[in-house]
């Protein structure tokens, strides 16, 4: 490793690197006292001023041209709206480029050296611009953004070897590592790049998984999972290994490390394997009904640590997943999106049971989410104190539109029913007999 970095970078101290950039800073300064620098200068700060002015002007059409243009595409609205917000910097390349080529036609071309250099800059600085807002970070879009604009910066001026030299020789040496600046910025340069390409992939890849109807739900978010974890490792070994970063070192201390994590983090391991275990068993799947205790939702979302379960009131409960593989959990639609619905009731003794029984399965059917070619049925399960006590059946097949709903839609079907057809709902009764010489005690008023 040393004999790497011994062949790539020449052995100059920090002090003579920082020399060599000042003399360099120096000369430029010294140039610009020529006469043909200060009329470049005079030059440059004239387009810089027609670009003002023209934006300006052009602004404001430009804003209501595009608002005439709704039936055009989203894609070339978008671009549209990027070029007119940099429209001043859009003007200026469009003004510079043409006057350099007309000067290095005319004169020497060394009297248009300095317009040259601002013309190259301005042309990279808008691509960078426009470039990296397919970026929808806004933080990583910054960074992205500005890191571009110092390299071509420095490129266009021939300093980046001096500044690569400069940023190498600021380091420390761990073992066979050299440890330097220029080094942590390889590494800052070559993640991004990659987990923004590894989230563009998995974004990509999900949409498509997401759209075959082929693959059942459980398989698809099990297949995204795995993916998410391939490409964004993918990128940390790749990136780590194209800087150099020697990764057998971190061996030892990744296992000191993972025995700590095991130890702390059991819960949250317990968590992602159970969240594997159901998706490839299939016991649970994005739109199933289920109840674990008091809870009772349709499954929204599954996760590596949790399930989202969002109940008829709009709540959402995060369930880990632990507690829906050791715990007893009601699937609704499991197998199915069948559910039969029992409702209990009770009429008098004077009402024909036969009757009764009818006119229960006609209330039953009359209601909009009761199935017809799964009929519902009436029983008599036992005779009451004060009523013949029935018990309705009757299957749905989306219990996602909720169960009390229905059970009330039912109960107010036979309450209409009964009183269609005289059939009275008995209410518990008690009769008190005063025998001969009982006295009633009564409170004073």
């Amino acid at each position: 490793m040393d004999e790497k970095l011994a062949g790539t970078a020449p052995s100059q101290s920090t002090e003579e690197l920082v020399l060599g950039l000042w003399s360099d800073v120096e000369r430029f300064f010294i140039g610009l006292l020529r006469p043909w620098s200060g009329y470049q200068i005079a030059i440059a700060i004239g387009l810089v001023i027609a670009a003002y002015l023209l934006n300006r002007f052009l602004n404001p059409r430009m804003h209501d041209w595009m608002r005439s243009k709704t039936h055009w595409p989203n894609s070339r609205l978008r671009l549209l709206v990027i070029l007119r917000r940099r429209l001043r910097l859009v003007i200026f390349v469009a003004l510079i480029w043409p006057t350099v080529w007309i000067m290095r036609e005319v004169t020497w071309p060394s009297r248009s050296y300095m317009l040259g250099i601002l013309a190259q800059l301005a042309l990279a600085w808008l691509i960078i611009a426009i470039l990296t807002r397919v970026i929808s970070n806004t933080f990583l879009r910054q960074v992205v953004r500005y890191c571009g604009w110092i390299w071509v910066t420095l490129s266009i001026l021939n300093l980046t070897e001096d500044t690569r030299l400069l940023l190498d020789s600021a380091g420390i040496n761990l073992g066979d590592t050299h440890l330097s600046l220029w080094l942590l910025l390889q590494a800052v340069a070559s993640l991004t790049i990659l987990f923004t390409l590894a989230r563009f992939l998995s974004r990509t890849s999900t949409d498509r998984i997401r759209s075959n109807k082929e693959i059942s739900p459980s398989m698809q978010v099990l297949m995204v999972k795995f993916l998410q974890v391939l490409l964004y490792g993918a990128a940390v070994f790749i990136g780590l290994q194209a800087v150099g970063f020697d990764l057998t070192g971190l061996a030892f201390l990744s296992g000191a490390i993972g025995v700590g994590l095991g130890f702390g983090l059991q819960k949250v391991v317990s968590n992602l394997v159970s969240g594997i275990i159901i998706l490839m068993d299939k016991s649970i799947k994005p739109g199933d009904v289920i109840s674990l205790g008091s809870t009772f939702g349709w499954i929204e979302a599954l996760g590596a640590r949790y399930v989202s379960v969002v109940t008829r009131d709009g709540k959402e409960f995060l369930i880990p997943n632990e507690d829906l593989i050791t715990g007893q959990v009601v699937n609704w639609s499991h197998s199915n999106d069948y559910v039969r619905l029992d409702i209990e009731f009770g009429t008098a003794y004077g009402d024909d049971p036969h009757q009764v029984r009818t006119i229960a399965i006609e209330a039953a059917l009359s209601v909009d989410r009761v199935l017809s070619f799964k009929p519902p049925v009436c029983h008599i399960v036992g005779f009451g104190d004060s009523s013949v006590d029935y018990v309705l059946r009757f299957w749905i097949r989306d219990p996602t539109g909720g169960l009390t709903n229905i059970r009330g839609n039912v109960f107010l079907a036979l309450w209409d029913a009964f009183q269609e057809n005289g059939i009275s709902i008995p209410f518990p009764q008690r009769e008190v007999t005063l025998l001969p010489g009982s006295q009633v005690q009564t409170k004073p008023e």
